[in-house]
């Protein structure tokens, strides 16, 4: 969606961007969130990393770098900054749009598990509250049958 002036319409409260593909949902995510870094902030975020110590810690990445990305993604409504409960530092915590990737990072989690490890290769798991391993995420219809790449096509404007 563009602007009166013809430039890419922002994001209600949040900066313009430069859409590389403005009618594409796939294209505006991976503008948002397409750099390794972004999404294992995210990653991190859900298993409950809040501070920037800790998020560098956890990915290994530089510092400049993770100011940027926690800057890009506040920016964009993703995280949000609060103040710690201990009154002494800034945290980041994810907003309802940042927690709506869970089913993204899910997705490439699973991916990786199967197409990224060699057999018996150790690697973290995702289990739920009681421990027990998350089943294989799989989009489906209304009456449940499995959604794919041959069976769905892209309706464009």
């Amino acid at each position: 969606m563009n602007g009166d002036d013809g430039a890419p319409a922002a994001l209600p409260d949040r900066p313009e961007v430069d859409w590389t593909d403005p009618e594409c949902p796939v294209a505006r995510t991976l503008d948002l969130v397409g750099d390794r870094w972004s999404l294992l902030v995210i990653r991190d975020a859900m298993d409950g990393a809040r501070a920037f110590t800790e998020f560098q810690r956890r990915t290994g990445i530089a510092r400049n770098i993770l100011a940027d990305r926690l800057r890009k993604l506040t920016a964009h409504g993703l995280l949000t900054q609060r103040t710690a409960s201990s009154g002494r530092r800034q945290e980041y915590v994810l907003t309802d749009a940042g927690r709506a990737l869970f089913p993204v990072i899910l997705t490439l989690r699973q991916w990786g598990e199967h197409h990224a490890f060699a057999p018996g290769e150790p690697r973290s798991a995702l289990v739920d509250a009681d421990g027990t391993p998350v089943p294989a995420f799989t989009p489906t219809t209304g009456d449940g049958t499995d959604l794919t790449a041959e069976t769905t096509h892209v309706r464009r404007p």
